[in-house]
């Protein structure tokens, strides 16, 4: 059985992290087109896929250093990252009592599940 390294934690945080930054991109790319000769043009689509590909990178650098089931439940956190991001860069989106409820849960089922990891 393979040992899940600190490393392998870290790198999916920040591949998380990357994912996140990704899709507050995408947004802007989808408030800014209306069609899809547009979507294709607009440079916030390649910025989200770009910052994409980056979280990719980190994220093998994970599986290469931990257990899948210990590792990939760590992504949900890209969930926290974009509720927190997301209210800086969009008026509309506002962070209520239940979404942080929900950040709760979520950084509860992600510590459950790393506790989980082999020694």
């Amino acid at each position: 059985m393979q040992k899940t390294k600190i490393s392998g934690i870290i790198f999916m945080l920040i591949a998380a992290v990357f994912a996140s930054i990704g899709q507050i991109f995408f947004k802007f790319a989808a408030n800014r087109t209306n069609d899809l000769s547009t979507f294709i043009i607009n440079p916030h689509l390649y910025f989200g896929g770009g910052t994409y590909a980056i979280g990719l990178i980190f994220m093998l650098k994970s599986l290469r250093r931990g257990e899948l089931t210990v590792v990939y439940p760590i992504l949900a956190t890209s969930f926290i990252w974009v509720n927190l991001l997301s209210p800086i860069f969009f008026k509309s989106d506002i962070l209520t009592i239940n979404k942080w409820v929900g950040v709760v849960i979520i950084i509860l089922g992600v510590t459950l599940v790393g506790k989980g990891r082999t020694k």
